[in-house]
């Protein structure tokens, strides 16, 4: 396919709508080469100005202050990263903690898990879905505080809750 540049640098296809651009209307010269483009702009380095991809925020890393293994169920062995404040679970793919494998489950928000930074503490707290969440086989509806090696039920599943943050470490707050 030969596609053109026009000089205000859409692509598009000339085999398809000749030489003129369906974006701006802009008529193309194609006698010249393939492509008609811009003069090429150099950066610092020397490098043509290209289009790179996007990778995301690279700053404001959340760092983990625990974790959730599973130690019964479909991810046995498999470890969930706990951040700071609110961490939804569920089998949905928008979950802070997604558990997939075991159905019975809720997809969104089955139960919550939140690190205070402030206080230094972790409590579990009940889901608003139908499906119960149990600590140390005692079932939760309201408010739980969370100690190391506590043990939470969600479906089918059995996970121990390890801390990293609390009495003995915090994160640096400094931004």
């Amino acid at each position: 396919m030969s596609l053109t540049r026009c000089p205000n640098g859409h692509m598009f296809s000339t085999r398809k709508h000749g030489n003129t651009c369906p974006y701006c209307n802009t008529v193309v010269n194609i006698a010249s080469p393939k492509s008609v483009e811009p003069a090429a702009k150099t950066n610092a380095a020397g490098d043509d100005d290209k289009t790179m991809p996007y990778l995301g925020e690279t700053v404001g890393i959340h760092p983990v202050t625990g974790w959730l293994v599973c130690i019964e169920g479909a991810q046995v062995g498999q470890d969930y990263r706990i951040m700071a404040e609110k961490n939804f679970i569920g089998r949905a793919e928008d979950m802070h903690v997604r558990i997939i494998g075991d159905n019975t489950i809720s997809r969104r928000n089955h139960a919550v898990i939140v690190y205070d930074p402030k206080k230094r503490n972790f409590f579990l707290l009940p889901g608003d879905s139908s499906g119960l969440a149990y600590h140390n086989n005692e079932a939760v509806y309201s408010p739980v505080e969370l100690a190391a090696y506590d043990v939470i039920e969600l479906g089918h599943s059995k996970f121990i809750f390890i801390p990293l943050c609390g009495a003995h470490f915090e994160w640096d707050n400094e931004k």
